[in-house]
């Protein structure tokens, strides 16, 4: 009769976990500004609040991606705070010392940093100057500490936004090698390099959806706690200025997509929509600092900005809770 019981209770509560709404985690991009995003981690932690999907596009993919593979709020403090971002970025090659000047590989660097690579060859050519390998295999030596390699090994459902860089369309990456699809939607175009995905060349995703809401929304989220860290006012608009004659150019050159983005900008209204659709969203202040605003000092303080900013969010955080059927 005592096994019946426990049975049933356990049976009961497998059912209410699986019944209970889904909390989807939206981490926008921002370059160095990611590290705010650790410091609402913390304070949606110290809520207990379960995260079981997550959408991020650029810093937001990296940050996304680790805690999906199962690292905390508090290892990527550490990780953020001890780690070498000018080098990790900017691919500089430490073994080549501080030579002002080399040739190797087919690539130029200056002070071991890539200043120009052989656009003749397919595996470093393309608009941009840094490969961003290193931060590739930052992420692909983190998560497989964890036991993760591709997107179905992740303890949470994981999916980050890169852009098609000739059509400028959206692309949701949520199969295959996973830092090789964080490295896409980090890409960002005229620094790095694209990244060539099933024949595709990639960038970064916040080029056409830098909150995505709606693509957490579509992995199953009922609801959505979206850090947005975007500091200025964005409205939709277009371009007064007439295109057409640049047109038929662009599509020869299979740019027409891209020169229609510059033309629109549909990330903006797309943005604003996905604001709309979170059921929390924070955005926290960060008015002097920027996507190159990396270093140990700079990441300590907006990993506190960032948690300071979740915990004036702690009353709808708990609405969420409430939601979920979680005591209080």
């Amino acid at each position: 009769m005592r096994r019946i019981l426990l049975l049933f209770l356990l049976v009961s509560s497998l059912t209410a976990i699986a019944a209970r709404p889904k909390v989807g985690l939206v981490l926008g991009g921002g370059g160095a500004k990611g590290a705010a995003e650790v410091g609402v981690l913390k304070a949606i932690e110290r809520a207990g609040i379960p995260v079981d999907y997550i959408a991020g596009t650029s810093i937001g993919s990296i940050v996304g991606s680790l805690y999906a593979a199962g690292y905390n709020a508090a290892a990527l403090d550490s990780m953020f705070c001890q780690q070498e971002w000018l080098g990790l970025m900017t691919d500089r090659r430490s073994d080549l010392g501080n030579e002002p000047y080399k040739v190797k590989d087919g690539v130029t660097y200056i002070f071991g940093f890539p200043v120009m690579g052989d656009l003749n060859r397919d595996d470093i050519g393309g608009f941009g100057v840094m490969r961003g390998e290193k931060v590739e295999h930052l992420i692909d030596s983190m998560v497989q500490r964890k036991g993760c390699r591709d997107f179905s090994s992740l303890r949470i459902p994981f999916s980050c936004v890169a852009a098609d860089f000739r059509q400028a369309r959206e692309v949701v990456l949520n199969q295959g090698k996973l830092s090789t699809c964080v490295r896409a939607s980090m890409s960002i175009p005229g620094i790095f390099k694209p990244v060539n995905y099933d024949g595709i060349k990639l960038v970064d995703g916040g080029m056409l959806n830098n909150l995505p809401v709606d693509v957490v929304k579509a992995m199953g989220a009922d609801i959505v706690i979206a850090v947005d860290l975007q500091q200025n006012e964005q409205k939709p608009k277009t371009s007064d200025f007439d295109f057409g004659m640049l047109e038929g150019v662009a599509d020869m050159l299979g740019f027409g997509g891209l020169l229609n983005w510059v033309a629109t900008r549909p990330d903006i209204k797309k943005y604003a929509e996905n604001v709309q659709k979170a059921d929390v969203y924070i955005r926290p202040p960060l008015p002097d600092m920027d996507a190159s605003s990396f270093g140990n000092k700079n990441s300590a303080r907006m990993i506190k900005t960032g948690e300071e900013e979740a915990m004036k969010h702690w009353d709808e955080l708990m609405e969420v809770k409430r939601r979920l059927g979680l005591p209080l």
